[in-house]
């Protein structure tokens, strides 16, 4: 195969979920090069750097440098739109970890910023492109279970706990129907195509809490939680299909996620969509229990960095990412939607959407992993 030149790029934010972001751009994907890592937390900064071999750049340093050519942005989604927006409005492409923005208008602002400027822009959730979710697209995609007619998204949640390790999840879009939701949206958008309208409610349980455990010495402080701990709603995608939502963080700690789509064929169980691998399994017509079906698909494991690596190949062979920022944003008003129906008591009639891209290739993008002929064949 053809030496394809590695995509330099940037890390900015380096707190808890940067670290299998480094891990596996260093170690895993050979179609990004590690160009240096930026935090406001200068100590942090310094003590990734010097995990990584890397030098600490500031801001202006990543836009300055014409050599960097991807920025992931892994800040909290509060400063997701002054972040991006300032990369993007200096020519940068970016890639950031969910959601675009907390607001649907900060988000919609940030795409037409990437179409004025001519950059890409692209989101997490990338778990849809692991061998799971791209197992259960072939399979739809294939025929196995008929025309999908419904399907369910489930996940439930203890969202005090959270609170009290991840601050930020107490705060708007760090709620369990737009930080979670997105990546059960995320997959059943992949897999079914977009969306034309959704119906919800929305609340969030015990808005005033008080702190019950912290590292930060706040024992006993309240605090408001300002974000929803229950979002359900009910879809109605372009194909037909109709989808039913139900997210729910004033519940119990050990989540049992549940997404199923019902075929004229046969009914398909896919495991939990924050994750790359997993089960999928089918109940055909006639048959009284499911089987598994075998993984079609490569990334399995914590692949996180999986769609900065796809978003670099689409670069370097002038494609759309499969993360590209229409889905995101189709993602993001679809949840935000819901939200707004509840707040309206009508349906939220979609205004964006976006072209379903083709699945992955079954085989590894990346030479890093070990290849027989026939997988390397399919690399693209």
């Amino acid at each position: 195969m053809e030496k394809v030149k590695p995509v330099r790029v940037a890390i900015i934010g380096c707190g808890a979920i940067s670290g299998i972001y480094f891990e596996n751009i260093t170690k895993k994907f050979s179609i990004l090069e590690l160009a240096g890592c930026c935090d406001l937390n200068t100590k942090l900064a310094e003590e990734t750097a010097q995990k990584y071999q890397i030098p600490v750049l500031t801001m202006e340093e990543i836009i300055a440098d014409e050599t960097i050519e991807i920025v992931i942005n892994l800040t909290t989604p509060a400063a997701h739109y002054s972040v991006i927006r300032n990369l993007l409005e200096h020519g940068k492409n970016v890639y950031t970890e969910k959601v675009l923005a907390v607001e649907k208008e900060q988000a919609a602002d940030l795409v037409r910023i990437a179409d004025e400027n001519k950059v890409l822009l692209c989101a997490a959730p990338d778990t849809f492109l692991g061998a799971a979710a791209q197992t259960a697209r072939f399979a739809v995609d294939s025929g196995l279970i008929g025309e999908v007619t419904s399907c369910i998204a489930v996940l439930q949640r203890d969202a005090g706990l959270l609170a009290e390790k991840y601050p930020y999840t107490a705060k708007k879009g760090g709620g369990i129907g737009i930080d979670v939701g997105v990546y059960y949206a995320t997959v059943l958008l992949s897999i079914l195509g977009p969306a034309v309208r959704v119906c919800g409610i929305s609340k969030t349980h015990e808005p005033q809490r008080t702190h019950f455990f912290t590292s930060k010495g706040l024992l006993g402080e309240k605090y408001e939680m300002e974000a929803e701990t229950l979002l359900a709603a009910t879809v109605q995608f372009e194909s037909g299909a109709v989808g039913s939502l139900h997210f729910n963080s004033a519940s119990i700690r050990c989540e049992k996620p549940l997404v199923i789509l019902y075929g004229t064929e046969g009914i398909l169980y896919l495991s939990d969509p924050n994750c790359f691998g997993g089960e999928v399994k089918i109940l055909a017509k006639g048959q009284a229990e499911p089987y598994v079906l075998p993984a079609t698909h490569a990334y399995s494991a914590n692949e996180r960095g999986l769609g900065v690596a796809e978003m670099a190949w689409a670069m370097r062979k002038g494609r759309t990412p499969r993360t590209h920022k229409e889905m995101a944003y189709h993602a993001l008003e679809l949840l935000t939607g819901a939200i707004e129906s509840s707040e309206t008591g009508n349906f939220y009639e979609m205004r964006s959407r976006f072209e379903q891209q083709p699945p992955l290739s079954r085989g590894y993008m990346d030479e890093t992993y070990s290849m027989s002929e026939p997988e390397a064949a399919l690399v693209f």
